[in-house]
């Protein structure tokens, strides 16, 4: 087949019709990077908010299951005693002193030698709890920043320096780190600020 003189002009102006200048596929380029960093962008945003919102459900069902517990225990408790202590030792406050301490003891009847005791951790800022008989003890919240977790107060929160039958124990949490957080949150990677505060009292009053 032959092919006329006239035709392949034709077909190379074609070509060069079809065909992207430097310019134009420079300015696609552009467009291109800025959808995909968009995309990308949007992406790592919305993991740090899933981390962020799971780092404090986490820290709330940690501390729910930790109030649970301990206010069940003051409820049911004959004695209760406020004071400073740890794994091996506790020293109750006397009458006179304020009510207020890293440590409580709760005693489940009228028998002193059996008691439940929580207590604040200095070394590690750990909210932990143990028993009578035991060298050890259970974590009940970590990462917490405050000393003085216990208190007796009256009905209207003033704390006590007496330890009169209707006294109400009020328990401070104070986080300063969400735990096990999978991205830096906030300043520094910590969390601003984070608190749980309640008040127990026992059922039944003599």
């Amino acid at each position: 087949m032959n092919i006329s003189p006239r035709q392949a002009p034709l077909q190379g102006s074609i070509r060069g019709m079809a065909a992207f200048t430097l310019p134009e596929f420079m300015v696609t380029m552009v467009i291109f990077i800025f959808v995909i960093g968009g995309v990308i962008a949007s992406h790592i945003y919305g993991l740090k908010m899933f981390q962020l919102a799971r780092s404090k459900l986490g820290a709330s069902d940690e501390a729910r299951r930790a109030v649970g517990m301990l206010t069940e225990e003051i409820r049911t408790a004959k004695t209760i005693k406020i004071g400073t202590g740890g794994l091996g030792s506790f020293v109750g406050i006397g009458t006179g002193s304020a009510q207020r301490g890293n440590a409580i003891q709760i005693y489940p009847t009228s028998a002193t030698n059996a008691f439940i005791r929580y207590f604040w951790d200095g070394s590690d800022r750990r909210l932990k709890r143990t028993t009578n008989g035991l060298n050890y003890a259970s974590v009940v919240a970590n990462a917490v920043s405050n000393t003085v977790v216990f208190a007796a107060e009256d009905h209207l929160g003033n704390t006590l320096t007496n330890n009169q039958n209707n006294r109400v124990i009020g328990l401070t949490l104070q986080f300063y780190q969400l735990q096990y957080p999978a991205v830096a949150i906030g300043s520094g990677g910590l969390y601003d600020f984070y608190q749980l505060r309640t008040r127990i009292t026992r059922r039944s009053l003599e």
